[in-house]
């Protein structure tokens, strides 16, 4: 994206883009850190109603880089980063490249992608020294608390989980 861009706008064009993504991501960060549980399901009501709409998730725009993201692992088909607003010492995000709106949106052909997934989950916990344990979570839909459509794997771990969740 960054580099059609260049082609066809001015310098200062591109630089208003970037400042706007960043805005954008840090104004959603802010948001995020700000939540209660009731503010987690006010998010998720808010996304349910933008769900389906053509325009581009956070998620797609840490893919096409045109907002930053502590990647800690990125292959052809996925990729890790740390959550920007982490509720455990270690939390990162597993996402597919392709754009799979949610689980249950999910196709029986998905499979194999859906197992590299929690695979590349499961590699990344070791790289990130989670070896006393972590939990796996997927949000689906608005029940689900899900506040942002596209499927992403929640690993969260370095303390204790505790049970219930939530």
């Amino acid at each position: 994206v960054g580099f059609a861009l260049s082609t066809h706008l001015p310098p200062r064009m591109i630089a208003l883009f970037s400042f706007m993504n960043i805005m954008f991501l840090f104004v959603w960060a802010f948001q995020r850190s700000l939540c209660t549980k009731s503010d987690e399901v006010k998010l998720a009501e808010e996304a349910s109603k933008r769900y389906g709409s053509p325009g581009p998730t956070i998620f797609s725009k840490v893919i096409d880089k045109s907002i930053p993201a502590d990647i800690i692992y990125e292959d052809d088909k996925c990729l890790a980063f740390r959550d920007i607003s982490p509720q455990a010492p270690v939390h990162f995000l597993v996402i597919p490249r392709v754009p799979i709106p949610r689980i249950s949106a999910a196709k029986d052909d998905d499979a194999e992608l859906l197992g590299h997934l929690l695979v590349v989950a499961k590699n990344v916990a070791k790289q990130e020294s989670l070896s006393e344990g972590y939990r796996v979570v997927i949000n689906d839909g608005k029940h689900g608390s899900q506040s942002v459509y596209h499927l992403h794997i929640h690993v969260l771990g370095g303390r204790q989980m505790e049970w219930p969740p939530g």
